[in-house]
């Protein structure tokens, strides 16, 4: 079922359409290196060996899972041979180019800047993580995307006219082979393949709905542990939450589930939502994601993961604040760059004699002395920054009124100052 001609692939218009990159390179005459990006099953490989093709040029493949440094001089030695006779160069096609490691990758720089490789690079994991900057910049990055429903089901019907022509399906059938495809073509044709042989054991010339759920197992949606789909799908959790919309919440929450994601790792990351967006606007929201951590510790699955979609639901709604946040990273940044100040004297500890002697300590105001608890005047940061401020409460929940606390506090302390009383540094 390869095709033969860039015309027979289903899919990637965005590439391949007339006009567009792929095509254009094609068309162009001059083949250049690239690395080609996408989940399983979407053309990759295809599209290396018709670009092998097109240009009547001899392809290697490589298995960055299967190969090390011996594959890679034998195709170097074989290139050579190739370009010593025809002066042409070799297309070489590295699938999972992300799990060569740096220096093998690196061994393909010289050979791809000589013209002897037009490198072709396939991967599912991002490029500008997983691929050396080098070789990243010598190839052009061309994004592939799973296959659409309707294009899962032209593939279908073009297999089922080319190989099992005598075969019938349904339209429930064709919709649940797409369901059970998920955007990958390769998935759709061995599920295509397993159960078009049973029927032919049991003598079947329909495939329908109920034959295809007995024969081939329901599928996991696409999710790669650790890989982009993971982190998109994370990422689009946490987004949802902090956008306030707990049914895009939770429908991230049941497809990571769906698809094999430990609860515990998005328990964590529930706890990391509730800081970092809901924060004091609701300290409650923290609370409730520590006690759906600890629940699903007790109750595992499923009934753990209920509390932990209660707490997705509760920081998805509640007020949202990331004051405290932005303050933290604020004054990180600043101390980063900013020089070494002494704590002042009258904030030092002094538990011994020496140090009660050489003025640690005078003058401290003990704050539970003052009237409500707070020394009016008093000043906390060291010398030289004096008024500075970086947290400031949002205007929402819980902390309106740490605002209104902090307003209060600060006019207290003006108060003391114009009254000539607190502490006063000299400027």
């Amino acid at each position: 079922m390869r095709p033969k001609t860039i015309d027979e692939v289903i899919g990637q218009k965005h590439l391949l359409g007339p006009g567009m990159p792929l095509r254009t390179a094609f068309e162009s005459g001059h083949p250049h290196s690239m690395i080609l990006w996408g989940p399983p099953g979407v053309g990759k490989t295809t599209l290396a060996r018709l670009m092998a093709n097109a240009f009547n040029l001899p392809f290697i493949s490589i298995s960055a899972v299967l190969s090390g440094v011996k594959e890679i001089r034998e195709t170097v030695e074989a290139a050579k041979e190739h370009m010593a006779a025809t002066g042409e160069p070799t297309v070489v096609f590295v699938d999972e180019v992300h799990r060569f490691n740096k220096s093998q990758q690196d061994a393909f720089l010289p050979h791809v800047e000589s013209g002897l490789f037009i490198f072709i690079g396939a991967t599912t994991e991002n490029p500008s993580f997983e691929v050396n900057n080098a070789l990243l910049s010598r190839a052009s990055v061309y994004t592939l995307e799973a296959l659409s429903e309707d294009e899962v089901k032209e593939l279908l019907h073009r297999a089922r006219e080319k190989v099992y022509p005598d075969l019938k399906i349904t339209p429930e059938a064709e919709d649940l082979y797409a369901a059970l495809a998920d955007g990958d073509a390769r998935r759709l044709l061995n599920a295509l393949e397993v159960s078009a042989e049973m029927a032919s054991a049991r003598h079947l010339s329909e495939i329908d709905a109920d034959f295809l759920r007995k024969s081939i197992p329901a599928t996991q949606r696409r999710f790669d542990k650790g890989g982009d789909f993971f982190y998109d799908q994370i990422s689009a959790l946490h987004k949802s939450v902090r956008g306030s919309d707990p049914d895009a919440a939770l429908y991230w929450f049941a497809r990571m589930l769906d698809g094999g994601c430990d609860p515990r790792y998005i328990a964590r990351r529930v706890i990391r939502m509730a800081i970092e967006d809901i924060s004091l606007a609701d300290p409650r929201g923290t609370q409730l994601a520590l006690e759906a951590a600890e629940i699903y510790e007790r109750l595992g699955s499923p009934e753990g993961e209920l509390a932990i979609a209660q707490a997705i639901v509760y920081l998805a709604i509640a007020a949202k604040s990331n004051a405290v946040y932005n303050a933290f990273n604020e004054v990180r940044r600043f101390v980063k760059q900013d020089k070494t100040r002494p704590v002042p004297f009258y904030l030092r500890n002094a538990p011994t004699k020496l140090m009660s002697d050489l003025g640690y300590g005078d003058g401290y105001r003990y704050a539970h002395d003052e009237p409500g608890a707070f020394a009016a005047g008093e000043i906390y940061l060291p010398e030289g920054l004096e008024g500075r401020t970086w947290y400031h409460p949002n205007p929402r929940g819980l902390e309106i009124k740490i605002a209104e606390k902090m307003q209060h506090l600060h006019d207290l302390n003006q108060e003391a100052w114009r009254e000539g009383k607190g502490r006063r540094r000299k400027t």
